[in-house]
């Protein structure tokens, strides 16, 4: 029984110690790598962005309609997948019912459904992506 507990203890204390250098180490490794020079010193504390280039234009744009619809049928896709493969893994197991046809009729009703959100987004015209252009003065 001690062995058995002190095995389980080390693999406890391996996956902690694991877990704190997956954290750890990217934060130590971004220390060790980034520049030393601040904003103050580059004279560009009022910038808005801080990623080491130069903005070019401003930063509050306004985002097309179009962004937030691609948004929600990619929620929709994940959701379907979300059910799916875990129907998919236990759909030809033994069941209690002879024949599943109400258990097929759910899913393709669930796959109709999330299949109307697809026919919304392309009369919404979601999968083209034309790009408006700013009259040139």
């Amino acid at each position: 029984m001690e062995d058995a507990f002190t095995g389980d203890l080390i693999y406890v204390v391996a996956f902690g110690l694991a877990g704190l250098v997956f954290t750890l180490g990217p934060i130590i490794t971004a220390r060790l790598l980034a520049r030393r020079g601040t904003r103050n010193v580059a004279n560009k504390t009022g910038q808005y962005i801080e990623c080491g280039m130069e903005p070019i234009g401003d930063a509050w744009i306004r985002y097309s309609a179009v962004y937030y619809l691609y948004a929600l049928v990619f929620v929709a896709f994940a959701v379907d997948v979300l059910f799916l493969i875990p129907v998919a893994l236990v759909y030809n197991r033994e069941t209690n019912q002879a024949v599943p046809i109400p258990d097929f009729a759910e899913l393709l009703i669930f796959v109709g459904m999330l299949s109307l959100v697809i026919v919304y987004a392309w009369k919404k015209g979601v999968f083209e992506w034309n790009r408006k252009t700013m009259p040139k003065s």
